[in-house]
């Protein structure tokens, strides 16, 4: 077992044990494994209690200095570590697909989007630029937590990573990063890259399973834990924090509503339906995992659903006709076949199933299911991989609005219809962070937005403005003379 600070973080076997999806510790090493062929593509140390406890202390003296550097400075260096990963880019792609199983062309445009930050880290420094207010008498200034530290998932190992610790590292934060342990070697990667430019201690590498992530946000030397990864775990997470009241950041799961009203783009809304509940094999925490078609459109609707998803070939990530790779692990491929056999069992229509590759491999097929009940278990719980899952509804905006907010989740949405005014009204009593009016919401969001996260989809959040702030406190500096000549 794993202690810290009086909470205990229970490894299921000293030596070899099950982890997040199934993942094996042994010998002190996570054992990575291809998804798509079952092969051992590396094996990764477990940080030790008294290597993260010494990483931690390097974090922690190495922050003042951090912090005394210009927002500027910070956000130049950040720049620089961002370009020093993109000489890997190759590489670090080709882990992902290794790692987690996504096809490469969807690794490659994450680690795209991973290396071209220069604008997201211009946005973030402006955030955390002083407040100048009543003339001159008043600042509002941003002063760093401390250390900070980062869990990241495993299903967008590269970018998610860096959208938490940059903005924890322009608010001159120390960070100290734990991969998920799904994924090491590409956190591994990324971390490299940062720890190359930054001053030593700035950003830091643990890695490991529970028990370290215990070890991190347990520690009485970290002052805020950022994390994005399942409501179970974010719920732990919050617990053990709560001693010490430490700041949180938690994006955490979904079960995300689509609305598609009669009067709809089909067209449009049936694509949409299909990307984006497919996209990396639907494990997305923001992913289409409900569907909801009005009566009268249901049956064109369902067929253009068909048609489009005919087209996402499962297979290995590596292959260039694979639109769909494997799912992240056997685990979470039984866990799909169990919901989609028993929405089946229960009544549901199985309107298309695909083939999947002959052999080894975690892939499931490409699924499209229809007159999907409420009460079944896959409109309840996560499903996490690549099922179309369609219901029905009375076309009424109330009824659309109580069966989309009919979920512990809260994270996006999205609302389909021509009629512009009934799709913001639909939009506006939807409780989620962020709500697509005929489009995706993570599709066409700008940077400046947001990521939210209601009811148990979060707590905090990240991005837009108010997100990059949760990674240091304002300060009220006031005086009844002027502090800074006063700016128009």
């Amino acid at each position: 077992q794993g202690v810290a600070q009086g909470r205990t973080w229970a490894r299921p076997e000293a030596e070899a044990g099950a982890m997040v999806q199934g993942v094996v510790i042994e010998d002190g090493k996570i054992v990575v494994v291809d998804p798509a062929t079952g092969e051992v593509v590396g094996r990764v140390p477990v940080s030790s209690a008294e290597e993260v406890g010494a990483v931690i202390a390097r974090a922690k003296a190495a922050q003042v200095a951090w912090a005394e550097r210009s927002l500027a400075e910070r956000g130049a260096l950040l720049k620089e570590a961002c370009k020093k990963l993109a000489e890997s880019q190759e590489e670090l792609a080709k882990t992902i697909v290794k790692e987690m199983g996504k096809v490469l062309a969807e690794a490659i445009e994450e680690v795209g989007g991973a290396v071209a930050k220069d604008d997201f880290i211009d946005l973030v420094v402006e955030a955390n630029k002083p407040i100048v207010m009543n003339e001159g008498k008043s600042i509002v200034i941003r002063q760093p937590h401390g250390v900070v530290s980062i869990c990241a998932p495993w299903n967008f190992p590269a970018d998610e990573l860096l959208l938490l610790a940059i903005p924890a590292l322009v608010a001159g934060n120390t960070v100290v990063v734990k991969p998920s342990e799904v994924a090491p070697m590409t956190g591994a990667k990324v971390m490299e890259a940062l720890m190359a430019v930054l001053p030593s201690g700035v950003a830091n590498l643990v890695q490991g399973d529970g028990v370290v992530g215990g070890a991190l946000v347990q520690h009485p030397d970290v002052a805020m834990c950022a994390m994005t990864g399942s409501s179970a775990t974010g719920k732990t997470i919050m617990e053990s924090c709560s001693n010490t009241l430490k700041r949180l950041v938690l994006e955490l799961g979904g079960k995300d509503p689509m609305v598609v009203f009669a009067d709809a783009d089909l067209d449009k809304a049936a694509e949409d339906a299909v990307a984006f509940s497919l996209m990396n094999c639907g494990q997305v925490c923001c992913s289409i995992e409900r569907i909801y078609i009005e009566d009268g459109a249901q049956e064109v609707f369902e067929k253009k659903v068909v048609e489009k998803a005919k087209s996402w070939k499962v297979g290995n990530g590596f292959h260039a006709e694979s639109k769909v790779g494997p799912l992240v692990s056997e685990m979470q491929r039984a866990m799909v076949a169990k919901h989609v056999d028993c929405a089946v069992s229960g009544g549901a229509k199985l309107l298309y199933k695909s083939e999947v590759p002959e052999g080894s491999g975690n892939f499931y097929p490409v699924t499209v299911l229809s007159n999907l009940k409420q009460e079944m278990e896959i409109q309840k719980e996560e499903t996490f991989g690549p099922v179309v899952a369609i219901a029905s509804f009375d076309g009424s905006e109330s009824s659309a609005i109580a069966l989309a907010n009919d979920t512990p989740y809260g994270l996006a949405a999205c609302v389909y219809s021509k009629d512009a005014a009934k799709a913001r009204r639909v939009s506006r009593q939807i409780r989620a962070g962020q709500v697509g009016i005929n489009s995706y919401p993570l599709a066409v969001a700008p940077l400046s937005c947001p990521w939210v996260g209601h009811k148990g989809s979060g707590f905090g959040y990240h991005s837009g403005p108010d997100g990059w702030r949760q990674f240091s406190m304002p300060q009220s500096l006031v005086s009844e003379e002027p502090l800074v000549e006063a700016t128009a």
